[in-house]
């Protein structure tokens, strides 16, 4: 009996030795895994991703454990101002000195643009979760290094556009951002509206972050469209609901919030945002899963819960984690391989699948904001109305303009 136990406890000590030796036999290329949060810290984008964002990507390296191959995992964060720029210049700097192996977030398509082309020719892998426009995967992809994960202006576009034009709204005017994210959400969603059999009356553009709608809400009123579509993000879309409020738009012209998250409907409050179509990715009162993920995130974010932007920068952050440990190595064509290679099960996402272009394919959902008397408190704040399939939503590669893919 002695005998069996000690062989028993020599073959155990073996086994765990064994262990701790194949997790130091991952190859990093530092000591560290280091992951950059390039985010809006303070501007119009600072709900929307911020500091929400930051807290999302630490959330990921805490629940996986915090090291890699007995290698700390650190997460840095940086302030773009949402000037392509100071991103460049903060993303450079991450990569040729401070040893940054991924950027997530990269909020804001300018910003997101510069940040996935810069990470090309450095072979560094960028995630963009926060940005839409669909050049990412398009005319500007980066195969190999650049990966879509969120939502793009195709499959907002084609979420809430064909659901307004079914629903009557057949003549449209837009009130658009004067940046590539605008562009890119105005000229997605005229193709929509005109394929479903809509009309476009017209577009009027507006600065980023700009503090006066008056002037161009006028325009939108006198063009007599049914439908006023929002091709703006953050505090340009709350800022201009509450001014076509104001203006008493929405008493004969409805509104379309192409891009909306929960934490532009908190901002606005439901006696305003009350019945609005909006399209979005996640939400956290989906399931029992999101509703978990949303409390461990509320704990760290004083009370508020997170929008579907947060959710995906903590996914893509576990994602890449989880395809370092598989691979050995944090080499960025192994990593992708595996990242690509592996399906998305998460709180995130179910059956989701990372194409060769970049595009993180998974469902997308249609809501309706709720009416104050249907909420039940804080944060309560959709009825779902469908959900759309990752394939129906977003262009196929077939349908792309990525030349660097195979069609």
């Amino acid at each position: 009996m002695k005998h069996k136990l000690l062989v028993s406890a020599i073959a155990a000590a073996m086994s765990t030795g064994m262990m701790m030796a194949h997790a130091q036999q991952g190859k990093l290329s530092g000591d560290t895994v280091k992951i950059g949060v390039l985010t809006d810290m303070s501007g119009v984008y600072a709900d929307y991703g911020g500091p929400g964002a930051v807290a999302a990507a630490r959330l990921a390296v805490q629940d996986f454990g915090g090291k890699m191959f007995g290698k700390n995992i650190e997460v840095v964060n940086a302030d773009h101002q949402n000037k392509p720029d100071i991103a460049k210049n903060v993303t450079q700097q991450w990569f040729d000195r401070d040893g940054v192996d991924m950027t997530v977030e990269n909020l804001n398509s300018a910003v997101a643009l510069t940040v996935q082309a810069l990470g090309k020719e450095k072979n560094k892998i960028t995630i963009v979760t926060g940005a839409a426009t669909a050049r990412l995967t398009n005319e500007d992809c980066a195969p190999g290094t650049g990966i879509h994960y969120l939502h793009d202006t195709i499959a907002l576009s084609n979420v809430v556009g064909k659901a307004i034009v079914k629903d009557g709204g057949n003549s449209w005017y837009f009130l658009t951002a004067d940046y590539a994210f605008g562009h890119s959400l105005e000229k997605d969603t005229t193709e929509v509206v005109k394929s479903s059999g809509g009309r476009v009356l017209g577009a009027v553009r507006h600065p980023l972050s700009t503090g006066d709608f008056s002037s161009f809400l006028l325009q939108a009123q006198s063009s007599g469209a049914k439908v006023v579509g929002l091709a703006n993000a953050g505090g340009d879309t709350v800022n201009s609901i509450k001014a076509a409020a104001e203006f008493g738009l929405t008493k004969k012209q409805n509104l379309a919030a192409l891009l909306m998250l929960l934490t532009d409907v908190h901002a606005l409050g439901l006696n305003t945002a009350q019945g609005l179509y909006l399209t979005e990715a996640w939400y956290w009162d989906l399931n029992p899963e999101t509703r978990a993920w949303a409390d461990k995130f509320s704990k760290v974010m004083n009370g508020r819960k997170p929008n579907s932007n947060h959710a995906s920068v903590y996914s893509s952050t576990m994602h890449y984690l989880k395809a370092v440990q598989a691979a050995g190595t944090d080499d960025t064509a192994a990593v992708m391989k595996k990242m690509q290679e592996t399906p998305i099960n998460d709180m995130f996402a179910k059956g989701g699948k990372l194409r060769e272009d970049g595009r993180m394919v998974h469902d997308m959902y249609l809501f309706q904001v709720k009416t104050p008397a249907e909420s039940k408190g804080a944060w309560d704040y959709y009825n779902l109305k469908g959900t759309v399939k990752g394939d129906e939503a977003f262009q196929s590669i077939a349908g792309g303009k990525c030349a660097a893919v195979k069609k």
